[in-house]
């Protein structure tokens, strides 16, 4: 088991889940670095990817220790580990990641485990429509999103725009869930927060 892991309270099955010896994820040709005091996330067309390739739930995330804190926090909820599927596309959510999704995991459910701030929103947004085949372009001025997908521009105040509010304007329908940590900005936050010291 990994220390840092095991102090930022990661259970034990996790870990295995995961197979996590060093704190170094593979995006192909780029990689993530998480150690104390520092979290380097890269920005690439590529993927890192966990779990098992025939899977009933695939739970995307931007960053592979966002991954492993969901099912951290949330392990309960997942009696049956070989039925997920991680996937980290890094900093930038690129057309070209989620094609690939697409096409290797056709009619899966979908979890969404971005941070609660405005950035984590619109990648709600730009994941959950480019998976259904509706790509959108995200405009931004000093108070308002302007969303463009197809022909029409959506306008959202920043504070509240998320992916319900976008399905309820533009009439999709995507059935990708959200997942958010309810007290802090990402699950990795609130494990740092609650970490032994």
């Amino acid at each position: 088991m990994n220390p840092l892991l095991t102090a930022l309270g990661i259970p034990n099955a996790v870990q295995e889940f995961f197979d996590i010896d060093e704190l170094v994820f593979s995006y192909g040709e780029h990689f993530e670095h998480y150690d104390m005091g520092f979290h380097r996330v890269p920005t690439t067309k590529n993927l890192w990817i966990a779990g098992s390739a025939v899977t009933r739930e695939v739970i995307i995330t931007s960053t592979a220790m966002e991954a492993i804190a969901y099912l951290a926090v949330n392990l309960n909820s997942y009696p049956n580990l070989q039925s997920l599927s991680f996937i980290a596309i890094g900093n930038l959510p690129h057309p070209g990641q989620l094609n690939w999704i697409k096409t290797h995991f056709p009619k899966r459910k979908f979890t969404l485990v971005f941070g609660k701030d405005l950035l984590g929103r619109l990648a709600d947004i730009r994941v959950a429509a480019g998976l259904f085949y509706k790509p959108v372009r995200l405009l931004r001025s000093e108070v308002q999103i302007q969303i463009l997908c197809g022909e029409q521009v959506y306008g959202f105040d920043q504070d509240t725009i998320s992916l319900n509010s976008f399905e309820k304007a533009t009439g999709i329908r995507t059935g990708v869930r959200t997942a958010k940590s309810k007290q802090f900005d990402t699950y990795l936050d609130q494990l740092k927060h609650y970490a032994k010291p």
